[in-house]
């Protein structure tokens, strides 16, 4: 059983750090499809890289619910970890949580079972951190929207594989809707709302 004092460090200087990740993530929103390095390490327990450690310290706090899949879950330290430096309370109801951490994406859940928000309050909406295999080797995947000059091209191992079929429900919903942060290591893709795939190569 982990103690407390067992549990991998969160960011050196956490301020820094902290603004440093909000401006990668902030990027990333700006411009869908684009990598973004996050250059804040932080310990990371098992089962979560070091991309989505540094998104939860630096996002999540006691006012974000978050829901954790079951490959997430299933690490018992994971929850203590978030808990411990960030003071999210983990949730089992995925509808009323703010993020999602999901280690599984191939078992992602149906999107209707997440938070899309209000016409008042679009922003409270479940916005889905999804670990994957690759950003860079994968189908070619075309995006365009809102950041993106043209198109913007995507080739990373997404999983599942109909993720963007599942996001055209965003068009309908807007401005509600759900917003996706692709994680591998220690980059980030961001795939706002507002992004609408153009066409798979």
């Amino acid at each position: 059983m982990t103690t407390i004092a067992e549990l991998p460090a969160g960011f050196s200087d956490k301020v820094l750090s902290a603004q440093s990740t909000f401006r990668s993530v902030m990027d990333a929103m700006a411009r869908p499809g684009s990598i973004q390095r996050i250059a804040s390490m932080a310990g990371t327990p098992p089962a979560m890289m070091r991309g989505a450690a540094a998104i939860a310290l630096t996002l999540f706090d006691h006012d974000t619910p978050i829901w954790l899949d079951s490959r997430m879950a299933a690490t018992p330290d994971v929850g203590k970890w978030l808990k411990f430096h960030t003071s999210a309370p983990v949730v089992t109801d995925p509808s009323i949580s703010s993020f999602a951490l999901v280690g599984d994406p191939k078992n992602l859940p149906a999107l209707d079972r997440f938070a899309f928000g209000s016409n008042e309050y679009p922003d409270r909406s479940t916005t889905l951190i999804l670990q994957v295999e690759s950003l860079t080797d994968g189908p070619v995947v075309e995006l365009r929207g809102p950041g993106i000059d043209g198109t913007a091209t995507l080739r990373a191992s997404i999983q599942p594989r109909d993720l963007f079929e599942r996001l055209a429900i965003n068009a309908a919903l807007f401005p509600r809707g759900i917003d996706v942060v692709l994680v591998h290591d220690d980059c980030i893709v961001a795939i706002p709302r507002t992004a609408r795939l153009v066409r798979r190569g």
